[in-house]
């Protein structure tokens, strides 16, 4: 049975795949295949890889509290911080801030999902990778690489085979901006780990060099957010 219910998940996975394809990144396709997976055994291997980290566990069975950030208070702490650089980026994106909405953790793949959920932008700030395709597809590739997020995988398998099938001259773009997530997930230490809310007045450069995140300066898919 268990073969059959992961052959069935991976043909809806390919539809919700295709979706993302025709939307161009879709927040709903992403959510949908996000979802998909929350059952299945690629979700147990990367839940128990995050448990494996240290303190991961113990963050996992506190359950620790739901991400909501209060953009208005973030936004008079000095320049410099993480707190500013983080607000001033949702401000400028014009994020929905319902998007934070504290959701079911009642099983570890639910509170794994929303914390990978909600904290996703504050590791392109960090990271200093900008939001667009390709920095997109670096930050997912750091969570790939750290933990096996399946949804991430999945992602960045798409957004390659799209460029290289579809859009020829842009995969090199997009492998060198896997690549460099993949590095980072490698050198630096465990960004899923990370209590960004009990640093928010740490500077954004501190933040970089405690967690030995190599930066991409000069690439396309770097960011200012300082």
């Amino acid at each position: 049975m268990s073969g059959t219910r992961e052959l069935l998940r991976s043909v809806k996975n390919l539809r919700i795949l295709r979706e993302i394809a025709v939307t161009d990144g879709g927040l709903k396709g992403v959510g949908d295949l996000i979802d998909n997976f929350l059952d299945s055994e690629a979700m147990a291997v990367s839940i128990a890889r995050f448990k494996a980290l240290p303190g991961g566990a113990d963050m996992m069975e506190q359950r620790f509290p739901a991400f909501q950030p209060q953009i208005e208070t973030l936004e008079l702490l000095p320049e410099g911080t993480l707190g500013r650089a983080y607000a001033g980026m949702i401000r400028r994106l014009n994020y929905d801030a319902d998007f934070f909405r504290p959701r079911d953790t009642s099983t570890d793949a639910l509170w794994l999902t929303q914390r990978i959920a909600t904290t996703h932008d504050i590791h392109h700030v960090v990271a200093g990778l900008n939001t667009q395709v390709q920095g997109e597809s670096a930050v997912l590739a750091i969570t790939a690489n750290q933990i096996g997020f399946p949804a991430y995988v999945l992602l960045n398998l798409l957004a390659s085979f799209k460029a290289f099938r579809l859009q020829p001259t842009e995969y090199e773009a997009i492998s060198r901006a896997i690549a460099h997530g993949q590095r980072i997930g490698l050198q630096a230490k465990p960004l899923v780990l990370q209590r960004w809310e009990e640093g928010w007045e740490k500077p954004l450069s501190q933040w970089r060099e405690e967690l030995a995140i190599p930066m991409a300066t000069g690439e396309t898919f770097s960011a200012n957010y300082e």
